[in-house]
């Protein structure tokens, strides 16, 4: 049987800290303190280092089914739009299918949970959560060894 797999995308695949330091806005009202309301702010952001190849073979391995599990930014519902043909601009159109957006992760149902936050029920997620960015899980790397991959 098929182990589930869930990636976030923002910290995690996508590098929303390098795309909120080049906006022009970030400082500004009403984005001060909420760059998820930025406008297009999600349309462009940057592969985090090593993620593109590293969430590639986790896709491309029989032993997974792999979904991309992302909060979306509420006050901004282009951000929706952005963040699936972000995916789809780096994973190609089937991965497009495999986008799940929402506020309360603990509510999948999965084996792993790879995510760089706590503030979206990550913490009671029912698999195992891998603490993107954490000391254990620093990178891709060593993400992809803990997968024997």
């Amino acid at each position: 049987m098929k182990k589930i797999i869930y990636i976030d995308m923002d910290g995690v695949v996508s590098n929303f800290d390098k795309g909120r330091e080049n906006s022009p806005l970030r400082y500004t009202s009403p984005y001060k303190g909420r760059p998820d309301r930025i406008p297009d702010i999600y349309k462009d952001l940057e592969p985090i280092d090593g993620a593109i190849e590293a969430v590639n073979q986790i896709l491309n391995n029989s032993d997974f089914e792999t979904f991309f599990l992302s909060t979306p930014p509420w006050d901004n519902p282009d951000g929706w739009k952005h963040k699936r043909l972000w995916i789809e601009k780096y994973f190609g159109k089937a991965a497009r299918h495999k986008l799940i957006l929402s506020s309360r992760k603990d509510l999948n149902i999965g084996d792993y949970l790879i995510d760089d936050s706590n503030h979206r029920g990550q913490g009671q997620f029912r698999g195992e959560w891998i603490h993107f960015g954490s000391e254990m899980f620093p990178n891709w790397e060593a993400v992809l060894k803990y997968l024997n991959l």
